[in-house]
């Protein structure tokens, strides 16, 4: 499982799997809006972009490695011409990159082509895979979302009704997902029964349907939230309107709760809660759990502004902005140089020396991972003349491997699962290092929330790790007990 990236080459970051994003709308340029719905879920994947679009009795794909805009312009476009689309941007975290990865996948019923675009990660398909191949099935990719593709397809052939298909995939499949379908005439949409990846409907003002991950993508093409997709849920868009069925029973409620923290954009909408208000709050809880002395509060942006204001407001340290990114970087094809490696922060991120030079500073981020960026951010922020950089954590220590569509460093490559947090401080060389507790985050989201997976913290995965998954290397269950050196672990540490 996962891409096979050195652990020096690893972004030292929790990255996205994917967006989908899916239009039902007779009449209209769907792939056009399929298009711009990819561009504001581009945050969620920069590896590859694709749509494929249903009509005239077929399904035609276009797809390709590059960001939306790289991939799509007014030839691609007016090519994909159809009643019905589904889109797709990609980050790998199972099968590896490669054109062959990029999404959407399609599969054949008899004569009939379909496309699945899926965000999310699925932990059982070694076998199902050898099962495809021993029936003659042939696949292209080494990808987990092909694999859905293919059994729909086989299972719709049986059948013959395309429900039925995506039902036996829900049933024979195990993970994360949240899927979008394109046939001829119909799209459909369908999550897992945990509800662990987001997934949202909303109707265009002409009566067409759209979903996609995220709040924001309805937002861009004007469209009007209505609900999110029901863990287990299967909905049907057509001519004959919106219908729904339940695919699989629900199981306990486990929505990814890292998408508040990080993944999701700001102005998203997930299971009601703004994303916005929640990373703010989350700032202002860190604040009461984790009080310091400094003369200023900067965020990490993009994910670490709004709880640096929220810290700020509760602290009553004044908040200031002392890192300019540089938002026009997104993964590139151009390799940077040897000597930019060793600094590749400063392609993202430069602090201004006007603002922070002589100041005690409070920073906040949204994650610690490997430790890497941590420790190249705080080394340039007192090169640029910070007296002191205390960093808080709007999440609590990375600990744990995600297998449901996050992509995680082997246990061994997270810092938190192998020191104590002074031994993560000095390693890192801040003054003092902080994470909001478990329950704060969870505080900080709703509390009416009906669930979260929080097993990257916490260790408790809503659903049953494969043995063969466990024994990659991802999983080494003794090193979060016996940290480096023993020391007991405290919410706060200061040097000296």
């Amino acid at each position: 499982m996962g891409d096979s990236v050195m652990p020096s080459e690893r972004p030292d970051r929790l990255e996205e799997a994917c967006a989908v994003f899916g239009v039902y709308a007779p009449g209209e340029d769907v792939a056009r809006l399929t298009c711009f719905g990819l561009q504001a879920l581009q945050h969620r994947g920069q590896e590859s972009a694709g749509i494929a679009v249903g009509g005239n009795g077929t399904v035609v794909a276009y797809k390709d490695l590059g960001l939306v805009t790289q991939v799509f312009n007014e030839s691609t476009l007016s090519a994909l011409q159809g009643d019905v689309a589904v889109g797709h941007c990609r980050y790998s975290t199972a099968g590896g990159g490669g054109w062959e990865s990029a999404q959407p996948h399609l599969s054949a019923i008899d004569d009939v082509l379909i496309a699945l675009a899926h965000n999310g990660t699925l932990v059982n398909t070694t076998r199902i895979r050898a099962q495809l191949v021993g029936q003659g099935v042939q696949l292209y990719s080494n990808t987990d979302s092909e694999v859905a593709a293919k059994v729909i397809g086989a299972e719709t052939s049986r059948t013959h009704h395309l429900r039925e298909g995506i039902r036996a995939m829900m049933c024979l499949l195990e993970g994360a997902y949240a899927m979008v379908l394109a046939s001829p005439d119909a799209l459909y949409a369908f999550r897992d029964p945990n509800g662990i990846r987001p997934l949202c409907i909303g109707r265009l003002d002409n009566g067409g349907w759209v979903v996609s991950s995220e709040s924001c993508g309805l937002d861009i093409v004007g469209a009007t939230y209505l609900r999110d997709v029901e863990p287990g849920e299967i909905v049907r868009f057509s001519a004959e309107g919106m219908a729904s069925e339940q695919g699989v029973p629900a199981g306990p409620r486990a929505s990814c709760i890292f998408e508040y923290v990080y993944f999701a954009r700001p102005d998203s909408v997930l299971d009601g809660q703004n994303v916005y208000t929640a990373r703010r709050e989350m700032g202002r809880i860190l604040a009461a759990e984790a009080p310091i002395d400094a003369d200023l509060v900067l965020g990490v942006p993009d994910s670490g502004l709004p709880p640096a204001l929220g810290f700020a407001e509760a602290s009553g340290i004044p908040y200031a902005d002392g890192i300019v990114k540089n938002r026009y970087v997104g993964r590139s094809f151009i390799q940077p140089t040897q000597a930019m490696r060793q600094n590749a922060i400063r392609i993202k991120l430069n602090p201004l020396p006007q603002v922070i030079a002589g100041k005690r500073l409070v920073v906040i981020d949204d994650s610690i991972v490997r430790g890497n960026t941590s420790r190249k951010l705080v080394e340039m922020l007192k090169a640029a003349g910070a007296v002191e950089v205390h960093l808080r954590i709007v999440s609590p220590e990375v600990e744990w491997p995600c297998f449901f569509g996050i992509d995680t460093d082997t246990q061994d490559q997270l810092i938190a699962a192998n020191m104590n947090n002074q031994q993560m401080c000095e390693s890192i060389g801040c003054d003092s290092l902080a994470f909001i507790s478990l329950e704060g985050l969870h505080r900080a989201v709703t509390a009416d929330h009906p669930g979260f997976c929080d097993a990257c913290f916490s260790g408790n995965y809503v659903i049953d790790i494969p043995d063969s998954l466990q024994e990659t290397g991802f999983f080494e269950r003794n090193r979060v007990t016996s940290y480096a050196g023993g020391a007991p672990r405290s919410n706060t540490t200061t040097e000296g």
